[in-house]
Order: C-alpha cells, then sequence, then structure tokens
C-alpha cells in the first residue's frame, strides 16, 4: 500500500469517527430539547394553573374587603 492510500485511509476513518461523533452529540441534543420541551410545557401548565388560583383569591380578597367596609358602614351607623 503506498503512502498515499495509506494517509487516505486514515483521513477517512478520521472522518467516519467524526461522523459518528457528530450523529450521537446530535441525538443527545435532540433528545436534550425533546426534554426542555416536554419541562417547559408542564411550566406553562403550572404557570396559567397558578395565575387561575391568583385570580380567584384576588376575587375572595375583594369580597372580604368589601364585607369589612359593610360591616364598619354598618356599625358607624
Amino acid at each position: 500500500m503506498s503512502k498515499a492510500a495509506s494517509a487516505k485511509d486514515r483521513v477517512d476513518s478520521a472522518l467516519s469517527r467524526l461522523e459518528s461523533m457528530v450523529d450521537e452529540r446530535l441525538r443527545a441534543e435532540a433528545d436534550r430539547a425533546d426534554d426542555l420541551a416536554k419541562r417547559l410545557t408542564k411550566l406553562e401548565r403550572q404557570h396559567d394553573e397558578l395565575k387561575k388560583v391568583a385570580m380567584e383569591v384576588e376575587g375572595r380578597l375583594e369580597r372580604a374587603m368589601e364585607y369589612i367596609r359593610s360591616l364598619l358602614a354598618a356599625d358607624q351607623k
């Protein structure tokens, strides 16, 4: 085997290993992206649930404050 053929084989082998490493990295990054997308969806759902609870609590507090105001107004009469 000539030196040129040997060098070509080594380059081909190195390129093949590099392609395998890149493919593996791409798969790992795709898996990571999928996991992050799932986490984001879960967090968005939790955020929406917390917003609903906050709005409900706000409404209840407003009603309680109005009730207290009405009691104070009645007490002053």
